[in-house]
């Protein structure tokens, strides 16, 4: 359990800093909110339950009905942060996505909010690989290398995942 709050943990920092861009552009809808209320409730020592559950389910609907990419990518966060207090020891590739996928979306939302600009990006995938843990990055080296892909969200994902193993 306690390894699972440090992934928790790892992934609700990326939500929380990106958070207020879904806030500013859909205020009436608290779903990624209560998603990330969520997961710091398990951070902070409480019992999994469904709670974390519900909510990373209501944020992932959040992010489909969202307007914009950047919004619909600060919801996704929320909603793998919640998500993330389920992370199963089955080694699937999915799995990675759990751990790493929310700081790879508040990279995308970065470059977007930066005119696309992917050195932003880079940037704030080198700073999510700084603030991983070695309990993180032992609970990711349980996984198979993260799923790959054409989209940015899977390229920066990939790129995390590859440095983090690289750093161990």
């Amino acid at each position: 359990m306690e390894e699972l709050r440090v992934v928790v943990r790892y992934v609700a920092e990326s939500a929380q800093e990106v958070l207020p861009v879904f806030e500013e552009a859909v205020p009436g809808d608290l779903r990624p909110r209560a998603a990330v209320d969520a997961a710091w409730e398990f951070v902070n020592g409480a019992r999994r339950t469904k709670l974390q559950r519900v909510t990373a389910l209501d944020a992932h609907r959040a992010a489909k009905e969202a307007p914009t990419e950047t919004t619909r990518l600060a919801a996704r966060a929320a909603g793998d942060a919640a998500a993330a207090a389920y992370l199963h020891p089955i080694a699937r590739a999915t799995q990675v996505g759990h751990i790493l996928r929310g700081a790879a979306c508040a990279a995308r939302v970065a470059e977007l909010s930066a005119g696309d600009d992917p050195d932003v990006g880079e940037k704030h995938i080198e700073q999510a690989r700084r603030r991983a843990t070695p309990v993180l990055i032992d609970v990711l080296g349980r996984y198979p290398l993260a799923p790959t892909g054409r989209g940015r969200v899977t390229h920066l994902m990939s790129a995390l995942d590859t440095s983090l193993r690289v750093s161990c």
